[in-house]
C-alpha cells in the first residue's frame, strides 16, 4: 500500500495527515515531507496518523528523528493516533513517553502552547 500525505496550516501550526502505511518503503516519503516543511520554517508540527493502517519500526525511527531535528530549532512535533494496535507499538517502544500522542487535532493544537515536549536524548 502507498502512503499519502497531505499539509495544511492552522493557525501558525502545521498540520500533516498520513493516510496508508509507514513501514521501511514508505517511511522515507513522511521523512522527506517533514524536513521539506522544516526546511520552508513549519516548525510546529501535528502529525495526524487517524488514517494510518500500519506502523514499523523505521516509521517510529523517522517520527523521533525529525523530533530531533525540530527541537533544535525551538520547534515541536505531534502525534494524533486513536488506533490501539499503533498506540500499543508506542507504549511497547516507551516512544508515548517521548512522542505527545494525541486523541484528536484540536487537542494537539491546544497542547502546542500549553507545554514543551519532553527531552529526547541522542
Amino acid at each position: 500500500m502507498d502512503l499519502s500525505l497531505q499539509s495544511r496550516e492552522v493557525d501558525g501550526r502545521t498540520i500533516v495527515s498520513v493516510g496508508g502505511e509507514i513501514d521501511v518503503y514508505t517511511a522515507p516519503k513522511l521523512r522527506d515531507k517533514i524536513t521539506e516543511l522544516v526546511g520552508e520554517g513549519h516548525h510546529q508540527l501535528v502529525i495526524d496518523m487517524e488514517n494510518v493502517d500500519f506502523l514499523d519500526s523505521t516509521g517510529l525511527g523517522v517520527l523521533v528523528g525529525r523530533l530531533k531535528v525540530l527541537r533544535k530549532v525551538g520547534g515541536s512535533l505531534r502525534v494524533v493516533c486513536t488506533d490501539e494496535r499503533i498506540l500499543r507499538l508506542f507504549a511497547i517502544t516507551g516512544l508515548d513517553r517521548v512522542l505527545p500522542i494525541h486523541d484528536s487535532v484540536d487537542s494537539a493544537l491546544a497542547s502546542v502552547d500549553e507545554t514543551a515536549d519532553p527531552e529526547v536524548t541522542a
